[in-house]
């Protein structure tokens, strides 16, 4: 029976190089997918966009092209990723310049554009997931992505792209398009899609399904978590698939490994919406048929919405932050005088916040002062303040009056960290998928 492997080369935007490389030189690949947009991400590439119409797309493309393309090329594995984020086009180019660079100038490099939607929510009367208009964000509103599905990837593929950059796309289709492309797999094919989307889903996040994100010592333990391998999917022209990695390679993939991902932000196993199909991931099940090698099946799916999410980016607010460390005997009591005169000086200089939070990092900063009280004094403790505004100024604030502390403040206190940054929000909404209109781009000599 025909097989495609296909590797997953990054499940985020900063994510490690090296595994990628191993993949390409080991991994005996067919597909390097690279799977970098978070929600947020794509908002924060188009403010990026906004201030160069050059930029837009990950900021790490140009160094894993560079580490991998050659190789790549070489090997003929074709590279499939959402690496273009707010601007495919501009992403496509950089590409098409590394290739040329290497000396690979046959190298054909495919845009998929169409998932920037803005215009049509602007003009349109839509509300997104709070009930509220999306028109009512005004100048707030940065960006609304449609999540494309593998259809246009298919079609670029198809058209004879070495590789392939989108927008934003769903997570899966960078794993389902070369699947529909290589095995001509129909569009209605609705069990092979529902495996296929399962592949992708389960390779969508790197190392999350070797083993990161996934130890626990004495619990579950992984060996080389530092040399961790990413995931290759092997997957059959009838949908069989087998989650493996490069022999040698650091992490592990069990049954457990895999299961854990599959269970990673699905919120209906019955019924996962896709813009290709409402996958059904209730009745699978795993199988260890080898060291890192686990063999996946039982998926299958109905036809999709007929509807596409879209990401809606906006400027939501503005938010200050301080730190201080306290050490030694009595460390708790001056982290909370500390603490007690930073939200009074907050309130005697008449700061507008928003929101503000206050925590004893080591102590309540993660359970709260409940379980705080059945411990003992720790020897150190980090005060950390945080402030949300409606301005920049105002939250400069926040970490203005923590540094005071320095000289203002309980004794011993140290290491004061400060800073304030804008804060980029997601809401969603939906958009019918007619109303999406995907277009291929090829970046020419």
């Amino acid at each position: 029976m025909k097989t495609l492997r296909i590797g997953g080369g990054a499940g985020y935007s900063g994510d490690r190089i090296e595994p990628a490389v191993e993949l390409a030189e080991h991994g005996e690949i067919n597909y390097l997918v690279f799977e970098c947009l978070a929600e947020r991400t794509i908002a924060l590439a188009q403010q990026a966009k906004m201030k160069d119409p050059a930029l837009g797309y990950d900021p790490l493309l140009e160094a894993r092209m560079l580490a991998v393309l050659k190789t790549c090329a070489e090997k003929g594995i074709k590279i499939v990723t959402n690496m273009g984020a707010a601007n495919p086009l501009a992403a496509a180019a950089k590409i098409r310049e590394i290739a040329v660079s290497l000396g690979l100038p046959k190298l054909k490099v495919a845009a998929v554009v169409g998932d920037d939607v803005l215009a049509q929510l602007q003009a349109g009367d839509y509300r997104d997931d709070t009930g509220e208009p999306v028109a009512a964000l005004g100048a707030r509103l940065l960006s609304a992505n449609a999540y494309l599905g593998a259809q246009p990837l298919v079609d670029a593929l198809a058209a004879g792209a070495d590789v392939v950059v989108t927008g934003r796309v769903a997570d899966p289709a960078l794993v389902l398009a070369p699947l529909i492309h290589t095995f001509g797999w129909a569009m209605d094919d609705w069990e092979r899609l529902g495996q296929g989307t399962l592949a992708g889903h389960l390779l969508e996040c790197a190392g999350q399904v070797s083993g990161g994100y996934f130890a626990d010592p004495g619990c579950k333990d992984v060996s080389n978590l530092a040399r961790l391998g990413f995931p290759i999917a092997v997957v059959g022209e009838d949908g069989s698939i087998e989650i493996t990695k490069v022999a040698g390679s650091g992490g592990s993939i069990t049954t457990a490994t895999c299961t854990e991902q599959l269970l990673y932000e699905i919120h209906d196993p019955a019924a996962y919406l896709t813009p290709d199909v409402v996958a059904d991931f209730s009745r699978v099940t795993m199988t260890q048929i080898g060291p890192d090698r686990v063999a996946v099946s039982g998926a299958t799916g109905h036809p999709p919405s007929g509807m596409l999410k879209v990401s809606v980016g906006y400027i939501d607010s503005y938010v200050g932050e301080g730190q201080i460390s306290y050490a030694g005997s009595g460390a708790l009591a001056r982290a909370r005088l500390a603490q007690e005169i930073v939200a009074e000086r907050l309130d005697m200089i008449g700061a507008a916040l928003t929101e503000v939070r206050s925590e004893l990092i080591g102590v309540n900063a993660i359970h709260g002062a409940g379980l705080a009280a059945q411990s003992a004094e720790p020897y150190e403790v980090r005060l950390r303040v945080a402030g949300r505004a409606d301005s920049m100024r105002e939250a400069i604030r926040v970490g203005n009056e923590v540094e005071t502390l320095y000289t203002c403040g309980p004794a011993s206190g140290g290491g004061v960290t400060k800073s304030s940054r804008e804060v980029v929000a997601i809401r969603s909404t939906l958009l019918a998928a007619a109303q999406v209109q995907p277009a291929i781009h090829f970046e020419e000599i």
